[in-house]
């Protein structure tokens, strides 16, 4: 797996959101099978509104925690 900076990203989380939203549906257009089981794997956390906002509220707060570039 490859990695990028928040900087690299997005200077928020919801550009974070957003950004990552975007990639996941150019990835499922592609039939990209490692992106395709993650999503199943989200939609079933989906169904379940408080592991959602829990994995949400952690995702969050990591983002929230990392330092600022200088």
């Amino acid at each position: 797996m490859k990695t990028m900076t928040c900087k690299q990203l997005a200077d928020s989380w919801e550009e974070m959101a957003k950004l990552s939203q975007d990639h996941g549906t150019e990835m499922f257009a592609k039939k990209d099978v490692p992106h395709i089981e993650a999503m199943n794997n989200m939609m079933k956390m989906m169904s379940d509104p408080n592991a959602m906002q829990k994995w949400m509220d952690e995702k969050r707060k990591e983002f929230d925690s990392l330092p600022e570039d200088k």
